[in-house]
């Protein structure tokens, strides 16, 4: 991942200079254009005042040395001066983009390149008070011959920004990761590391399921030493009964007493080892695909019906109350719960006590209520009552 995230900010960094180099060429060069048109135009007004006489006199050599060419073009598109050409050879300039402004507005300009040449030409023009039109041209390097020219300098600048990039991507990139490689190496202490905001939900979710899997694996412990402790009860108990019997060491009025007692435990053996299955199936089962809407109050009513010969068995008066509340449940699921909480509810009661069933909606919420005045549970174990064959 480090690698990758480096790999990623150096080619960032990579287009962005290379855009940054493009449009800077591109606005140096339309400054450059600016202010080449700039200076002709200010010549341009300058020359405006001399005569041809003047211009054609012993400033000429003085205008070739600064690349200046200074034409007089008549409104017919006629040259009739130059100062870098023959104007007896040189064509009709009616039809030139400036010339032609400058006979409209008063001022025009143009830029004609030659891709041979890699040069560019610069016009600017305006009309004389007489209606000729004065225009001055300045011969420069095209855009790209000046790229070509500063290519060495762009490319020094380059690598010295790319080797920029490459320690600023270096440092962001172990930056960025530090937190990461910090987790997962120490994911076990309570410190939680202090890294930026965007990152806060990821960690938070790393944590949670960090503390998921803690606590998963603690259950599974004190599930496998409540199963072996609920398994080696019954177990020794058949074991010790069967051993005695087999060594001839239990009086014949014993042996029926013992077999009862065998008979006994291995039923809560099977007990057990049924409740195990019923378990794995439920942690298994996808328990959405089994939910129906279904009325509770007429599952905790069938289930008070049922246990009401039992309740008498026992002394226990069974009471129940409540108004129909419907639930998206497993039906099945759901009368095994009821059953089982009224069952023990009886079971562990007091004589003459008493259990009151209700089934309500509060709040939008249904609430099942299943209240004893049996003997309860200690308060030292009652964080522990949803734990798996606890007891």
């Amino acid at each position: 991942m480090k690698k990758k995230v480096y790999l990623l900010l150096i080619e960032i960094a990579s287009i962005a200079m290379l855009f940054t180099l493009i449009f800077t060429c591109f606005i140096f060069y339309k400054g450059f254009e600016k202010q080449v048109f700039l200076d002709l135009e200010t010549t341009a007004h300058l020359y405006a005042s001399l005569d041809i006489n003047y211009l054609s006199g012993t400033e000429k050599d003085s205008f070739l040395k600064n690349h200046i060419r200074v034409s007089v073009i008549n409104p017919e598109g006629i040259v009739i001066y130059d100062n870098n050409e023959d104007v007896s050879k040189m064509d009709n300039h009616a039809d030139r983009e400036e010339i032609c402004d400058a006979l409209k507005s008063g001022q025009g300009k143009a830029v004609r390149r030659s891709a041979t040449l890699e040069k560019s030409l610069f016009y600017y023009a305006i009309r004389l008070d007489d209606g000729n039109v004065l225009r001055v041209a300045k011969e420069t390097n095209n855009i790209l011959s000046i790229f070509y020219q500063s290519l060495p300098v762009f490319a020094v600048i380059v690598v010295v920004l790319f080797f920029l990039c490459m320690q600023v991507a270096r440092y962001f990139t172990r930056k960025l990761i530090e937190p990461i490689e910090y987790l997962a190496t120490n994911l076990d202490k309570e410190e939680r590391v202090n890294t930026y905001p965007e990152l806060t939900p990821f960690m938070n979710m790393i944590y949670k399921q960090h503390e998921d899997i803690l606590k998963a694996a603690r259950m599974r412990q004190d599930f496998t030493a409540n199963v072996s402790h609920e398994l080696k009860t019954p177990l020794t108990s058949i074991s010790g009964y069967s051993e005695l019997i087999e060594n001839g060491m239990a009086a014949n009025e014993d042996v029926r007493r013992f077999a009862g007692e065998i008979h006994k435990n291995s039923s809560r053996l099977l007990t057990l080892i049924n409740d195990i299955i019923r378990l794995s199936e439920l942690d298994s089962a996808n328990v959405s695909q089994l939910s129906e809407k279904i009325n509770l109050y007429q599952v905790a009513e069938t289930c008070v019906n049922m246990l009401q010969l039992n309740a008498e068995k026992h002394h226990v008066k069974l009471f129940f109350s409540g108004e129909p509340s419907y639930v998206i449940a497993s039906k099945e699921m759901m009368e095994e719960l009821v059953y089982n909480l009224c069952d023990n509810a009886i079971r562990y009661n007091n004589e003459d006590g008493m259990v009151f069933v209700s089934v309500h909606t509060k709040e939008g919420r249904v609430v099942l209520t299943v209240k004893d005045t049996g003997i309860g549970i200690p308060k030292e174990h009652q964080e522990r009552v949803f734990e798996r064959f606890y007891r």
